[in-house]
């Protein structure tokens, strides 16, 4: 489906140049001279690279539609991660490169969001706190710090994240998947 610059929104998604991107912001321009233009900041879906571009007014683009499926993790073969479908118990293998950085939050049994543009699936997105136990972490002794110190800890899932001193092995966290900055003990 074609639109115009007209019809822009924020979060729509576009094809510019042949590459799919979302538009983080737009705004119409008219000059007191010349005609009227589109300044743009759209972000490649593919990569996440947000880059300027500026249109005349009424350029076409095809539009792409963007979708969201809940899918529950089931568990890691080696080469493939696992979902299901928790409406259709329909299984889905994804290659572990489209997966990507989410794997480190990615525990059995969870949920998880995958975004699709068009038919193409693009995108693997954990819960957005998780719990997840510490498998690994070097003790802390009372009076190693002045101030609040941190030290890394392992987590089930492979993940290293900084910790306070007082986190032991065997511990459950509140993990932020945005930024892997820990919240809170569980």
């Amino acid at each position: 489906m074609a639109i115009s610059t007209a019809d822009f929104k924020n979060g729509m998604c576009i094809v510019n140049n042949g590459k799919m991107c979302t538009i983080v912001e737009f705004q119409h321009v008219k000059p007191g001279k010349g005609g009227a233009f589109v300044r743009t900041k759209l972000r490649d879906i593919k990569t996440g690279r947000v880059v300027d571009y500026t249109f005349n007014a009424g350029t076409k683009f095809d539009s792409v539609r963007l979708e969201q499926r809940t899918m529950q993790y089931l568990y890691n073969d080696g080469a493939d991660f696992n979902f299901m479908d928790t409406s259709s118990y329909e299984q889905m293998a994804i290659p572990e490169a489209t997966v990507g950085d989410a794997a480190k939050w990615l525990k059995e049994n969870d949920e998880v969001t995958l975004h699709y543009a068009g038919e193409e699936l693009i995108n693997v997105e954990p819960q957005m706190f998780v719990e997840l136990e510490v498998t690994e972490t070097d003790p802390g002794f009372k009076g190693d710090t002045v101030q609040g110190g941190t030290k890394p800890a392992t987590l089930q899932t492979g993940a290293t994240i900084q910790v306070p001193m007082y986190i032991e092995v065997g511990d459950v966290l509140q993990v932020d998947t945005r930024d892997g900055r820990f919240i809170k003990r569980v």
